[in-house]
């Protein structure tokens, strides 16, 4: 991966994809060619965990052509401001404004890999996807098997995910049609993007809940979305740096509802994943879990269903809301939405 020193750090800039060639001449040379690949990560508040992911990810013997960070201030990529092998850019905070800034400055790439800051890939992880993209045209988004994820049970260590690669090794590909991309591992093909001026919706603040499902269904319009078995990887799930269980409860209901009224997400799966939500959040308090804040999640629903009824309900809601009471404690990101 290479970056020009003197661009090595970007401000923040207005949104937009930059002008690609979309005629039939661009689309052919584009076709003879090696798909160019870079690695996005979105980062906030987490520098020790950023830094050792990226040290990790430029280790590799599979590179992607640029490793591009977005992080709301320069602070959160302590170490990586003065290094030629990665591209830190400043945006405004939140997932999706952060993933839109980093669609911005690769839009001279053909695949735009992201990856969450604590998403380890196998070392075979990019060229599996690059073997997918290119032989699958018609592929526009993808996702890749996940062989364990730490956010369901209290987080994983590097030298675990390590582990668990090592004794996982190759695995045969295999791609199958899935509704939508997992957000911590999720390729993406510019040109529809760049095309069409797609984007992640900053509607959907802070960690973004389900802004993986809401931009994977607009791609979708345009092409398959797929999962790729034997693209292997294990997310850390690390807890640092997470947002109050309130704030993600009021998510949980709010998202899914705007996502239905914009039309990204079916009725059926809306109410289905409010259900469950709700459920395991009541659940975990009846049963003491101490891995998660079920009871700042579980209020941040049921004053969700109070904003729905009175018809104040917004996803921006939760930017309201103030610092975490006492008993509340760091909660999971978006990833969380398995549970």
């Amino acid at each position: 991966m290479t970056s020009p020193s003197a661009e090595a750090t970007r401000q923040d800039s207005p949104i937009g994809p930059a002008p690609v060639p979309c005629g039939a001449k661009a689309m052919a040379g584009r076709a003879r060619r090696p798909l160019r690949l870079a690695v996005g990560i979105a980062s906030a508040g987490r520098p020790s965990i950023l830094k050792e992911t990226v040290d990790y990810l430029t280790a590799l013997p599979d590179q992607a052509e640029r490793l591009i960070v977005c992080v709301p201030v320069i602070d959160d990529a302590a170490g990586l401001a003065d290094r030629l092998d990665v591209e830190v850019i400043v945006g405004s905070r939140g997932l999706t404004s952060q993933r839109n800034r980093i669609i911005q400055a690769a839009a001279d790439t053909d695949i735009l890999i992201f990856l969450d800051d604590d998403f380890i890939p196998a070392a075979t992880f990019l060229s599996r996807m690059a073997a997918v993209f290119a032989a699958n045209p018609d592929v526009t988004i993808a996702t890749g098997e996940v062989l364990a994820d730490g956010i369901l049970d209290g987080g994983l260590s590097m030298p675990k995910a390590l582990q668990v690669l090592e004794t996982a090794g190759e695995g045969a590909e295999q791609v199958t049609e899935v509704y939508n991309a997992y957000g911590c591992n999720m390729a993406v093909r510019l040109s529809p993007v760049l095309q069409h001026a797609l984007a992640f919706d900053e509607q959907l603040p802070l960690y973004g809940w389900l802004e993986d499902v809401d931009f994977s269904r607009s791609i979708a319009r345009y092409g398959r979305s797929v999962r790729v078995e034997g693209a292997r990887g294990v997310h850390l799930g690390v807890r640092s740096g997470r947002q109050p269980g309130r704030r993600l409860g009021y998510s949980q209901v709010a998202n899914p509802v705007y996502l239905i009224r914009k039309g990204t997400m079916s009725k059926g799966r809306a109410v289905a994943q409010i259900g469950r939500n709700i459920l395991a959040n009541t659940r975990g308090l009846l049963f003491n879990d101490r891995l998660i804040d079920r009871w700042g999640r579980l209020n941040g629903n049921l004053l969700a269903l109070s904003d729905l009824l009175v018809g104040r309900l917004s996803p921006s809601r939760i930017l309201e809301f103030g610092n975490p009471a006492p008993r509340e404690m760091p909660s999971p990101s978006i990833a969380t939405k398995r549970r």
